[in-house]
């Protein structure tokens, strides 16, 4: 049976317009790779379940224009081709395609945290493998598939064994530089994490790194690239896989996930970072949905933290969040504080911004120019509250001397409102110590369509200090969270060499450490997963239960009584026969019961796959998600495994990764992903200045789930910028999404 998925186009990641052109996303869009190589061509990605090189040639030979361009025949089982989009449906008709993807674009989800994951601890440096040889990471192969890595690090040349330039196909994966374009430093920062061994000591000092460079030139790369680097990395036969990137695609099913999955199945462990587009959630994107990776969200080491508050009201803190590039925030005194608008020059006609702080809008210039116009005129610091409801962590184009931090709409909204009422406001700082909360910016679960749990666990990625060409710098993303587990990864591996991925995974997601938010409360599993990795505790376990944490998925308040059975697995890797049992909630809603097995006696080295049930009356519940953990307790060794639910279709947005672009004169190609389809999806057009509504581009009804993509005509709209608000309506939820569109030749 001939199956066609609808293709995808570019998936932008969390504040792409931040990370490299700030709050200018129609500078990004054009510095965005193009999807189509060719006039009229793109480029797809084709799954098979048959010989993917004989296929290839029959496309080629069937399908007038059709290019193949790289044939993925060891994990991927598949090809890419490049041919005009109206050739899909005829590609979609032969024997053997089993699935239709358009690339996705990708990007980076961009030594204080090694001990405190208990990386270089007294009870690490007294453990051993089998062979007496202290664990280090020594003879592990770690790939590390990112922006490439500068192998004359002084830090890493000594772990550095090789690798593959994906972007521009030969045996050199250095990081850009800046004779190749737009410089790069993301995979450097990655490798000194996992394995950096000289001024700064990585989880794994003694690790090999193998680089492959899949995201070229401002640190974008594609689907087809990062497949290509998955397939060359298992190739090698390495042992672990560390994805520091992705898109803000929630699909289980996307190519890239579907690769790791495999890539899992053939015995490499595969880590992720799951996203920077928190703090909301249904915001994990692919790879990080992949159900066999390690998925990593990002928590806080211990650093102290800076909150804001007025003169007028000191029992109000507002949460800062620092912006990398720009100065450290170390104000030590009250300044008066100023609202400079948008932060343009114009803006400061009529204000005096020196010695004060500044406060601006984000929006219209980029984050560097408003610190650099700042500092020109005066400033002490400045603070940029967001456009839009919530927190966002921002990244300036380069060093700025001025302390930068960023704020929520809402703060920022009632300073200018302080502003608006007293001229003489001051804003003083104070700091906290704290650790182990997890980062705003981290991407939360769960994932859609099969309402999987993830990430799978926390590791510190915020300020997070690592090599980079030429120097060192602190980052902060889960781009730095998911090197820290794979360091981990690389320590158990080299201890137990015979392990599974699967086992691994469970070694370090039962020993996390439980998270709690300022109120005491433990975090969601769709938050935290099980908790922050405790290498120590990894290394030194006695029993394993996998999976890691349950989905029970979801039922309907229609439906009648219903139980569901998942099976645990216990492994027993003590020397000791070990009594074990399982302990569902005690506490439990009505409507809810538990069937689990009695005493579970488990000999020394042995493991054993037992029942548990849940035996569910939705009809009482009210519309939402349930979560919990199940306990699986032999004598003081207790290993909490979370569970979630859903009554009634889940709150997951119903629309995410917009894409528009022109295909020909009046002419345009649109891409929007759905995550469970839609009854009714359209674009409306507005003037950007005035909100006027000026047309729709296009109503579609009874939209398919997945990426849905249509050629639309555009006539009658001068030539210009416009703001678009899409929508898509499914039951009685409606989710939008703004974006600024550019109409004309």
């Amino acid at each position: 049976m001939t199956i066609s998925i609808p293709s995808m186009g570019v998936a932008q990641g969390k504040d792409m317009d931040s990370v490299f052109f700030p709050d200018r996303p129609e500078v990004f869009q054009e510095a965005l790779p193009s999807s189509a190589s060719e006039e009229g061509a793109s480029i797809y990605i084709i799954e098979t379940e048959s010989d993917p090189e004989a296929l290839a040639v029959s496309v080629e030979e069937r399908v007038d224009g059709a290019r193949v361009r790289k044939v993925f025949p060891h994990i991927y089982n598949g090809f890419s081709v490049q041919l005009p989009p109206d050739k899909v449906s005829e590609l979609s008709q032969l024997e053997g395609i089993e699935r239709i993807d358009e690339i996705a674009y990708y990007e980076p989800y961009v030594d204080e945290s090694v001990p405190f994951i208990g990386g270089t601890s007294g009870e690490i440096s007294s453990l051993f493998t089998r062979e007496d040889d202290q664990l280090t990471g020594k003879g592990v192969k770690v790939a590390v598939i990112d922006t490439g890595v500068d192998y004359e690090h002084p830090d890493l040349k000594g772990n550095y064994r090789g690798g593959f330039d994906v972007i521009d196909q030969d045996d050199d994966p250095m990081e850009t530089r800046k004779e190749q374009g737009l410089p790069t430093l993301h995979g450097t920062h990655v490798a000194g994490i996992i394995s950096a061994n000289g001024k700064l000591k990585g989880v794994a000092p003694e690790a090999d790194i193998y680089a492959y460079r899949a995201l070229g030139p401002t640190g974008m790369g594609t689907t087809e690239q990062v497949i290509e680097a998955i397939e060359k990395a298992v190739e090698e036969k390495v042992d672990v896989i560390n994805l520091s990137l992705g898109n803000t695609v929630n699909g289980p099913d996307w190519p890239t996930s579907i690769a790791l999955d495999k890539a899992v199945k053939k015995g490499v462990v595969a880590v992720t970072s799951n996203g920077n587009s928190g703090p909301n959630l249904w915001t994990v994107g692919s790879p990080g949905t992949s159900a066999g990776a390690i998925s990593v969200g990002a928590s806080t080491p211990p650093m102290m933290i800076p909150y804001l508050i007025t003169d007028s009201d000191r029992d109000e803190e507002i949460p800062v969040q620092p912006m990398q590039k720009a100065k450290k925030w170390d104000v030590k005194r009250s300044y008066p504080i100023v609202d400079v608008g948008l932060g343009r020059e114009e803006d400061y006609e009529d204000v005096d911004p020196r010695g004060k702080i500044v406060l601006a809008k984000r929006g219209i210039i980029s984050f560097t120019m408003k610190a650099k116009i700042a500092k020109a005129k005066g400033a002490k610091a400045l603070i940029v509250y967001n456009h839009q409801p919530g927190e966002f962590a921002g990244m300036l184009e380069e060093p700025v001397d001025l302390p930068v931090v960023s704020v929520t709409k809402e703060d920022g909204e009632r300073l200018t409102e302080k502003l608006s009422d007293n001229n003489q406001e001051h804003v003083r700082t104070i700091y906290r110590q704290e650790e182990d909360q997890i980062a705003p910016f981290s991407s939360r679960g769960p994932v859609t369509h099969t309402w999987e749990v993830k990430p799978d666990l926390v590791a510190p990625g915020v300020q997070i200090d690592s090599t980079v060409p030429s120097g060192y710098l602190d980052l902060n993303g889960t781009s730095m969270a998911a090197p820290h587990v794979t360091g981990a990864v690389a320590l158990l591996k080299q201890k137990y060499p015979d392990w599974t991925p699967e086992q691994i995974k469970a070694a370090l997601m039962n020993t996390a450490k439980t998270l709690e938010d300022s109120d005491g409360n433990p975090y969601p599993p769709h938050v935290q997963g099980t908790g922050r990795i405790q290498l120590d505790e990894a290394l030194s376990v006695e029993t394993l239960v996998y999976p890691g944490q349950i989905s029970f998925g979801q039922w309907l308040k229609t439906d009648s009584r219903l139980e569901k059975e998942v099976r645990l697995t216990i492994e027993n890797l003590s020397d000791k026969r070990k009594k074990y049992t399982v302990e569902p909630p005690f506490e439990v809603p009505d409507g809810i019961q538990w069937k689990v097995p009695f005493s579970t006696y488990i000999d020394p080295g042995d493991k054993q796959e037992v029942s548990i049930s849940v035996d569910v009356f939705p009809s009482v519940f009210e519309e939402g998600i349930y979560h919990d953990r199940i306990k699986v307790v032999s004598g003081d060794e207790v290993t909490y495994v979370p569970y979630l639910f859903f009554v009634e279709e889940p709150d997951y947005p119903r629309l995410m990764s917009f894409m528009f672009e022109m295909a020909d004169p009046n002419t345009y190609h649109y891409e929007v992903y759905l995550p469970g389809g839609a009854e009714e999806l359209g674009i409306a057009l507005y003037d950007p200045d005035t909100f006027r509504f000026i047309t729709y581009l296009d109503v579609e009804e009874d939209v398919h789930r997945g990426m849905f993509e249509k050629n639309i005509e555009v006539k009658g709209v001068p030539t210009g910028i416009y703001k678009a608000l899409v929508y898509a309506k499914k039951g009685e939820k409606e989710d939008t999404l703004e974006q600024m569109l550019y109409i004309g030749e």
